[in-house]
Order: structure tokens, then C-alpha cells, then sequence
């Protein structure tokens, strides 16, 4: 993983929400709610929570009396995320590294996380504090990306960019958010991690988008693509992004 893949800053929030949420977030967040609701926690903890997609689709479908923390990396994506949710007394934003997470052992009956595993340092060190901080009856639930070539989007940007970039082709989407997508080594660092009942299933959509300029803005201004288009020159973005 390169130092910037993990580098949600700028104007980088803002356009993850506004764009890349909707188009590729929304229909898992909706998952992810249904099998957390489905759950009954009464504490639950997000990690990699991002600008608040699965925040918002979890507190919806959650009743009044739940406690909710949480907890990304990244500052100015919790921000986004806050202002968004808005005025909710469930839920407690906190700054937090999934992989040293600032909990006491066995706090949550739930821990969710949508698309963030594949950005932790150490996979298993996630897991395995996501496991420390459950109760011992409590779930962890999460997704990652399948490989990018069953991910259309992400796959053409990716192509389009190696053409304009021959080079040094940037490989953001491919390395990281489409990078960790092997069932049986996901299976195995949960099951290094102290996971003995995990189930893995593979759910299935089609995104779509009001135009092609949406799609490209989604993702070489809406992620940390854009770090390595700019890193190729700072008068690149817009040229990558038409």
C-alpha cells in the first residue's frame, strides 16, 4: 500500500460523499443495515466509517435506545460524516485506528465496518481487535471489494489512466481498494485473528451514473487516485478526470 492510499483530505471528502457514495455505497450500506439490525445490538461500534454511509443506513434502521460509536482514521471524513447524520444522541464520533482501537475488551455486541479492511496496515491485527472488543456472543460484519476486473467502473478509470500515464500508471484501485479480495486468505487472517464461525458471501449490484463525467469525477477527484494524479503533475486532475 502506498503512503497516500489512506489519505482522506482536502476536498477528498466532500466529493467521496457527494459522488462516489451514491454511486458505488449506497446499495451495501443498505446490506450491511439489515444484517446489523437483524442483529439487535444494543452498543455498536463502525469502524472506517468514511463520510457515514452505513452510519446513516444503520441509524435508520436501529431504534431509539441503541448506543452507536463511530470511528475512522480520518478526521475530515468523520466531519462530512457528522454534519450529514446531524443531530442524533445514539450516535458518538471518534477519531480511531481500526487496528489499536481505544476500547475496553468485550464493550460491543457489534462491530461493523463497510469497505475499510482493505486499507488497514495489518489486516489481522484488525480483526483481531474488532474480536477483543466484541463480547463473546457479539458479530463482526464487514465487506471489501471483489477484484476490479468484475468492477466496471473502477476497471475502465484504471485503464484509462495506465493510457494517459504509460509510465507510471496510477494503481490506486486496483492495490488497494480492489486489492484484498481473495476468499481464502480473508478466511485465513480472520481465522488467525480468533474468527472460528465465519460465513462470506458474495452480493452482487449494478452502479449507475447520470453521466460518464460523474462516474470519472467520482474517482480521480473522490479518492486518493487523486493523490497520485497530482503527484504526476499538478495540472493533471482535470485532464485525467475528461
Amino acid at each position: 500500500m502506498s503512503a497516500t492510499d489512506k489519505v482522506f483530505a482536502g476536498s477528498i471528502p466532500r466529493l467521496y460523499d457527494e459522488y462516489l457514495v451514491p454511486l458505488i455505497f449506497s446499495v451495501y450500506a443498505d446490506d450491511i443495515a439489515r444484517r446489523v439490525a437483524a442483529l439487535s445490538p444494543t452498543i455498536l461500534l463502525e469502524t472506517a466509517a468514511g463520510t457515514g454511509a452505513v452510519t446513516r443506513a444503520v441509524a435508520a434502521a436501529l431504534p431509539r435506545d441503541v448506543r452507536y460509536i463511530a470511528t475512522d482514521l480520518n478526521e475530515p471524513m468523520l466531519a462530512v460524516a457528522a454534519q450529514r447524520q446531524g443531530e442524533d444522541d445514539r450516535i458518538s464520533w471518534r477519531q480511531a485506528d481500526a487496528t489499536a482501537l481505544p476500547f475496553d475488551d468485550a464493550t460491543f455486541d457489534v462491530v461493523c465496518c463497510q469497505f475499510g479492511a482493505m486499507f488497514f496496515p495489518n489486516r489481522i491485527k484488525g480483526y483481531a481487535e474488532a474480536k477483543r472488543v466484541l463480547r463473546p456472543d457479539g458479530a463482526f460484519v464487514f465487506n471489501v471489494w471483489d477484484r476490479i476486473e468484475d468492477n466496471v467502473f473502477a476497471h475502465d478509470a484504471t485503464i484509462a489512466l495506465g493510457k494517459m500515464f504509460p509510465d507510471d500508471p496510477p494503481r490506486f484501485m486496483a492495490r488497494t481498494p480492489h486489492g484484498y479480495h481473495d476468499i481464502a486468505v480473508i478466511r485465513s487472517d480472520l481465522a488467525k485473528a480468533g474468527f472460528a464461525d465465519v460465513t462470506i458471501e458474495t452480493v452482487d449490484a449494478v452502479s449507475r451514473a447520470a453521466s460518464a463525467l460523474q462516474a470519472a469525477t467520482a474517482y480521480c477527484q473522490g479518492t486518493p487516485l487523486r493523490n497520485e494524479i497530482e503527484a504526476r503533475g499538478q495540472d493533471r486532475l482535470q485532464a485525467a478526470t475528461d
